[in-house]
């Protein structure tokens, strides 16, 4: 077995809520990361992948357990361990030259050297011919090669890539992550191990050795595959598409009706963040053909050209409103859903509201508050308020938005943007029972 390079055992992680009580980000965790691998994480928005990339990169400390890098606890940012990010975070006043050489700086590389391994650098990544370009005149995807020129040219150990593909276009996505396994496959690049935080389940199976996907609330490795499959790889293979069927299959046996069961949903339920207009598309596109009520998800979202980051939300949220039903990485439309399809506009509001009142507390919660209430109104911190008990600032204002959102659709109550009020609608406006 090759070595160990990065290894966490019972890491755990907490950040503050409003009320000053802890919550609970990432929960004993165990993880190791070999050489010669590359492993990929996948789960959703909110589960802590993040934060476990910035701890494994030393940027950010675990309130518990070990974190060991070549086997001495890491307790600051690690020379050998460099990371990608989705945003470029380029200094667009420095030209491609100076933003790739900016690390070596910090390290006290002497100029000459600097110059040598940048331009290696950006040579071997396809950049040659832009040195002196500034950041506005480059593509996103160029943009890009930058981020990635600038974590190789430290000579890395381990290179953490988060989303690192996921703010470009699918093709140029594409062509980068296959430069950056070729400059891998061939050992072009002195990268001992690579992990990747990704959306997309096809990426993950293109590119890894292993699969893992983290629960959220909180998070921590719930499932892992292995990919014995040699690189490069065929999308269109049977054997990555079985894999990526498996992957779906686990990703979508959530908190949601699968199968038979269903489970009840707490008042912070991290609801999937899904367009309503989107998952009226996915119900209708499901009951024509090729479909006519079932679909395999790999095989529905080539059909509907969604890309896993929306097409997961929008099914988890069909199912939690029980139009559909989600089992081994397939989606049935229930008979609800084929009412739903077939019903008119103002019924259809109707059924909504109901599954909406019925499977949702928090939306349940805010329709019972403002009944309560003699003016039939509230502000949005109230309930903010409420979800900050056990969210972030930032995804209690998610999670608010959605039920939002779909209580607006179903007409259970409505919101003023401008002043911040939930309030219940005119007696004339009531979604029937």
């Amino acid at each position: 077995m090759n070595q160990t390079i990065v290894s966490l055992k019972g890491v755990v992680k907490s950040f503050s809520s409003a009320d000053g009580a802890p919550r609970v980000v990432l929960d004993n965790v165990d993880f190791t990361l070999r050489e010669r691998e590359i492993v990929a994480l996948l789960g959703q928005s909110g589960s802590g992948k993040s934060t476990l990339l910035r701890i494994m990169a030393g940027l950010v400390m675990a309130d518990g357990g070990d974190v060991l890098y070549r086997g001495q606890p890491l307790y600051g940012p690690a020379r050998g361990i460099s990371m990608v990010f989705q945003s470029f975070a380029l200094f667009p006043w420095l030209t491609v030259q100076q933003n790739v050489e900016i690390g070596l700086e910090a390290r006290g590389v002497p100029a000459a050297e600097r110059e040598k391994r940048a331009e290696k650098v950006i040579d071997m990544i396809g950049l040659s011919g832009f040195e002196g370009a500034l950041p506005r005149e480059l593509s996103g995807g160029m943009r890009q090669r930058v981020g990635i020129a600038r974590a190789l040219v430290v000579d890395p150990d381990v290179l953490l890539m988060d989303e690192a593909f996921s703010a470009l276009d699918v093709l140029t996505g594409e062509r980068l992550r296959d430069d950056i396994l070729e400059l891998w496959e061939e050992e072009q690049i002195s990268t001992k191990a690579i992990l990747v935080v990704s959306h997309n389940i096809q990426e993950a199976i293109m590119m890894a050795d292993r699969v893992l996907i983290f629960a959220s609330d909180p998070g921590r490795v719930r499932y892992e595959m292995r990919v014995d499959l040699p690189r490069p790889r065929d999308a269109d293979s049977p054997e990555v598409r079985m894999l990526v069927d498996e992957i779906y299959a686990v990703m979508t046996a959530g908190r949601v009706r699968t199968g038979k069961t269903v489970e009840p949903l707490r008042l912070d339920e991290r609801l999937p963040e899904a367009d309503i207009g989107l998952m009226e598309g996915l119900l209708e596109r499901l009951m024509d053909d090729p479909f006519l009520g079932h679909a395999d998800l790999p095989q529905l979202g080539e059909e509907t050209e969604l890309t896993d980051e929306e097409l997961l939300p929008a099914a988890e949220a069909l199912a939690l409103l029980e139009f559909v039903l989600l089992e081994g990485g397939d989606m049935a439309v229930t008979d609800l859903g084929k009412q739903y399809v077939a019903a008119e506009y103002d019924e259809r509001q109707a059924l909504f509201a109901k599954q909406l009142l019925k499977r949702v507390p928090l939306a349940a919660h805010i329709q019972h508050s403002l009944l309560q209430d003699p003016s039939g109104e509230l502000k949005e911190e109230h309930f903010l308020a409420l979800l900050r008990d056990s969210l972030d600032k930032e995804e209690a204002e998610r999670v608010l938005n959605v039920a939002i959102e779909w209580g607006r659709h179903g007409e259970v109550y409505r919101y003023n943007y401008h002043t911040g009020m939930i309030q219940l609608p005119e007696a004339d406006e009531v979604t029937p029972d």
